[in-house]
């Protein structure tokens, strides 16, 4: 730290803002939807009717068909994350996302048929869903705990550009001549831009590391120790102290994992981890009906309904999306200070709130010719975009990633993400046709669950900033695995860490994993009889005291 504040590793900081591009572009795959469906010739090219024409209720099942089917691929995505990044590494799992990206994102950009179509946004959803898991995790576990939120936030940052890119060209293409022979380019051209994102992850994949923690599980500690160290590596530490004291600790916490038994569905087998699975599960899900991306997705038909046409749909949605850039990145920076639980009860608030103006605006006006009545529509569509969802967005991605067990981390991870998924197959693929067919009302199928779902966040979400990965179990009642703490520690007992870990690494060298071990227990033993000569204390201090007690009572007799 300097001045009270954190210097983020120039090299680290690299490697996060690489691989999140592969969220960029699961961003971009999911948004461009939004603006394929502004685009005239995508309607003439596949015989689809345009709004407020005979017909349209088949293309509204179509356009709930194309998000829906992305959602089922992402799903699939998931559960191939929490197999792969444990089994091959997260570094090659993210490999293989942005592969099968690639070949969905191609097979989307050249359709034919809406049937092709539908195969392409199948096969880019399960790339989506790799990417979506194994992005933040992997980012997690190369920060430190004092960066940990604004690294992970990145995510949430690239989230904003990807939808944002898929705006504006969206908006771009529509002034593509209608009568030219190569008119489908306004919508294919932004369908393809989807694998370039994923074609950069790939091609410069050999550049960034493994994650430490992975290699230690795989028992590979030199090089894991080297990472660690150049991951973390700072001018004013030439020793590395900062890197041997994390290491320390994150070899501490594995050791003591080994000594577990790792059963089939471990993560619904105990009070802590079905809670962990509780709290992921729920805040995935209820950040899908905050209305977040259906909001989003769906920005250029809503604009259409309140009145907007031609081009100006298009450009209020590439506008507004724009502006989450600027939430996502101040939550990026704010997150650690603040707190995830505070960003997530303040963001989901803010949601709840617009959207219940959303919905008496809309019930009152859609279809008025007040156009003052209808700006203010706009303008709370507006705000709900640029702030509020800001905050849930940058900040689901860190917590749902960071309150997993090391050994458990991509196998909750995917389940929290693929909530989120399933959850947007009840939202987007019913959000164009309940638009259209019960308007204002749908807000409130939004609103309602929403409303249940901050009071249970309110006293089921704890705070986990600051905190070592390995140490936010005791937050979840898992204190028998957690083997080190750091978060409450004093200034004292920090430094006799660190202490421990250079005595450990004197010659800039891992020792041999057995004094490593010897050491761990020997501290756990130092511990134990710190805590029984507390005890012991405690006492007899209480005995003195009730003997005081007594004596005092027979003197007042």
């Amino acid at each position: 730290m300097l001045g009270g504040k954190h210097i983020v590793n120039t090299y680290n900081l690299f490697v996060v803002i690489f691989v999140a591009l592969g969220t960029f572009s699961t961003a971009y795959g999911l948004a461009i939807i939004g603006s394929t469906v502004g685009q005239p010739n995508f309607y003439t090219y596949f015989n689809l009717a345009p709004q407020d024409e005979p017909g349209y209720a088949h293309t509204t099942n179509i356009i709930g068909a194309l998000n829906g089917v992305n959602s089922a691929g992402a799903i699939l995505g998931c559960l191939t994350s929490a197999y792969t990044a444990d089994r091959y590494s997260r570094k090659r799992t993210i490999e293989l996302g942005c592969i099968v990206l690639i070949v969905g994102g191609t097979l989307c950009a050249g359709s034919i048929s809406i049937g092709m179509f539908l195969a392409g946004r199948v096969i880019a959803g399960i790339g989506s869903g790799i990417l979506a898991v194994v992005v933040p995790m992997y980012q997690g576990e190369v920060a430190t705990a004092e960066t940990r939120g604004a690294m992970m936030c990145i995510t949430g940052v690239m989230y904003a550009f990807g939808y944002s890119l898929a705006g504006w060209l969206g908006f771009a293409c529509y002034f593509f001549p209608a009568d030219s022979p190569f008119a489908t380019f306004s919508w294919r051209f932004p369908l393809a831009m989807q694998v370039v994102a994923p074609l950069v992850v790939l091609a410069g994949s050999a550049f960034i590391p493994f994650s430490p923690r992975w290699l230690l599980g795989q028992d590979r500690r030199d090089e894991a120790f080297e990472i660690v160290k150049r991951l973390h590596a700072k001018h004013d530490d030439p020793n590395h102290a900062t890197a041997r004291s994390e290491f320390y600790l994150m070899e501490k916490q594995f050791e003591l994992d080994k000594t577990f038994t790792m059963r089939p569905f471990e993560i619904f087998r105990t009070t802590p981890n079905l809670r962990r699975v509780f709290v992921a599960c729920l805040l995935m899900w209820g950040n899908q009906f905050l209305g977040i991306f259906v909001i989003t997705n769906y920005g250029v038909l809503i604009y259409t309904s309140l009145g907007l046409l031609t081009f100006r749909p298009l450009l209020l949605n590439a506008c507004w999306t724009t502006f989450t850039i600027l939430g996502n990145s101040w939550t990026a920076f704010y997150v650690d200070r603040f707190g995830r639980r505070t960003f997530l009860l303040i963001g989901a608030s803010g949601c709840v709130i617009s959207l219940i103006f959303e919905a008496a605006l809309t019930a009152e006006f859609l279809g008025s010719t007040n156009t003052a009545a209808l700006n203010a529509t706009v303008f709370f569509l507006w705000f709900y975009i640029l702030f509020w969802s800001s905050l849930i967005d940058a900040t689901q991605y860190v917590y749902v990633a960071e309150i997993w067990p090391n050994h458990l981390r991509s196998q909750g991870t995917a389940l929290g993400i693929a909530a989120f998924y399933l959850a947007s197959e009840v939202t987007l693929v019913a959000a164009p046709v309940a638009l259209n067919d019960i308007g204002w009302k749908f807000y409130l199928v939004l609103i309602c669950p929403s409303i249940v779902y901050i009071v249970i966040m309110f006293f089921v979400f704890p705070e986990t900033k600051g905190r070592t990965l390995e140490e936010i179990g005791a937050l979840f009642g898992d204190d028998q695995h957690v083997a080190s703490h750091w978060y409450d520690l004093s200034a004292k007992e920090k430094q006799r860490v660190a202490e421990n870990a250079l005595k450990l690494t004197e010659d800039g060298k891992l020792p041999p994993k057995a004094e490593v071990i010897a050491a761990t227990e020997m501290e756990a033993g130092r511990e134990r009889n710190r805590s029984e000569k507390s005890s012991e204390k405690d006492v007899e201090e209480g005995t003195e005291e009730r003997e005081t007690k007594v004596e005092d009572v027979g003197k007042q007799v």
